[in-house]
């Protein structure tokens, strides 16, 4: 098993799973930090473990499943999904994407760059109507490492810098929107494994519609997402992105126009 994937298979089944935070002090760094959307959870100890701990409140059955991983033995990228029953919503139950970019020094985790479909658990929550549950990945912990490909990431920074076009990605749970105008692309973290890429990005830009009950378009807005796609013939074929659509229609909600 490589040995980055060993790690995570602690993360995902004795940590996250079992909900028990004492294994962050084995398999993190006491600098550990997370970062979602424009938030930064810096310290495992301090910051990260409480805010795991409190998730795990709302939801006490909590369980992740993971859909894929690909590493090149430096970098690991998983996109999974977690569910479960809400405390705070009288036990309704909600299943919702994430993709994490894992960093790691040769022993322990040093940070994850993640996006979770928070804006989709609200609406399984309110509605009382829970979403289906992809199925897992049949083999993940014995993903072997593939070398970094400089020609895939080259296809899909040019992807990036023309706007993200085609319809040959998924984004969160198939729903459209939001839409921004004169979008403006920050790629934060990029990495690749044989033909699979990874990425974060910041989009700025104004809102121009797109996501349901949320108005104002017109106002000068801030996406946040995360990606793992596929490279083919030096275009970009397949993948999945997970954007902060709960933090972006939050921010719009306070913007003043």
């Amino acid at each position: 098993m490589e040995p980055l994937v060993a790690l995570m298979r602690r993360y995902v089944v004795d940590y996250t799973n079992r909900h028990d935070t004492s294994v962050c002090a084995e398999i993190m760094e006491p600098d550990y930090a997370l970062r979602m959307g424009p938030h930064l959870v810096a310290g495992r100890d301090d910051a990260y473990v409480p805010a795991a701990q409190a998730q795990f409140r709302q939801f006490p059955g909590l369980g992740l499943t993971v859909h894929e991983i690909v590493t090149n033995g430096d970098r690991l990228a998983m996109r999974f999904s977690e569910h479960g029953a809400s405390s705070r919503h009288g036990g309704a139950v909600a299943v919702w994407g994430g993709l994490g970019l894992y960093r790691w020094n040769g022993t322990r985790l040093t940070e994850n760059l993640v996006e979770q479909d928070y804006h989709a658990r609200r609406v399984q929550l309110a509605s009382g109507r829970p979403a289906s549950a992809e199925p897992p990945a049949l083999a993940p912990w014995d993903t072997p490492a593939v070398s970094a490909d400089p020609a895939a990431e080259a296809a899909v920074r040019e992807w990036i810098d023309a706007g993200l076009p085609g319809d040959a990605v998924r984004y969160d749970d198939g729903s459209a929107g939001p839409d921004l105008d004169d979008a403006r692309t920050t790629v934060d973290d990029l990495f690749s494994a044989g033909d699979r890429v990874a990425f974060r990005l910041t989009r700025t830009g104004r809102y121009a519609g797109g996501l349901d009950g949320v108005e104002r378009t017109g106002t000068d807005a801030t996406l946040s997402l995360v990606g793992l796609v596929t490279v083919t013939g030096g275009r970009v074929t397949d993948g999945r992105v997970v954007r902060d659509r709960l933090g972006f229609a939050r921010a719009l909600a306070g913007a003043r126009t």
